[in-house]
This record gives C-alpha cells, sequence and structure tokens, in this order.
C-alpha cells in the first residue's frame, strides 16, 4: 500500500462548540459523585470506604474544574505559559 502524504488529506471540522467545552463533564462528574456520597450516607452508613470514596471522587472534581478554569483564564489572558487548545480560548 503506498503511503500518502499529509498534505493531500482534508483538515477534521471543528467541533461543536457543545462538545469542546468540558465544563459540562468536569462539573457533572463531581455533582454525580456528591450524589454517590449521599447515598452511601443514606443506604450504607457503616461504609466508611465507599464514603471517602465518593468525597474523594467529588473533591478531585472540583480541584479538576479549578485548573481548567485557571489554564482557561491564563490562555484568555494571552500567558506565555498557558496551554492551548479546544475548549481553552473560547
Amino acid at each position: 500500500m503506498a503511503e500518502q502524504d499529509a498534505t493531500d488529506l482534508p483538515a477534521p471540522p471543528p467541533l461543536p462548540p457543545r462538545l469542546a467545552d468540558p465544563v459540562p463533564a468536569i462539573v457533572g462528574g463531581a455533582v454525580l459523585w456528591l450524589l454517590a456520597a449521599a447515598v452511601v450516607l443514606v443506604f450504607w452508613r457503616e461504609e466508611r470506604t465507599l464514603l471517602w470514596t465518593c468525597l474523594s471522587g467529588a473533591a478531585l472534581g472540583l480541584v479538576g474544574y479549578g485548573v481548567f478554569a485557571w489554564q482557561r483564564s491564563a490562555a484568555r489572558r494571552g500567558k506565555r505559559t498557558a496551554q492551548r487548545g479546544q475548549g481553552l480560548t473560547g
């Protein structure tokens, strides 16, 4: 099979803004972890490992959102060290 030159391939279409924005997934994940923690508290109160797992997942989701928001604001300010990509500058 002959190799194609990369210049022959058409550029992929850009993602729609609704799919490019990771904020709903980050916030939704953190909310689901908090909901799971509430379920554990109601039905399995004695299961401390499950509770701490759910609370850790929610905390990591919130930290992830903070890091994402920090990078997005740096990209909007035009910082040289900011990561740039789909969803960060929009």
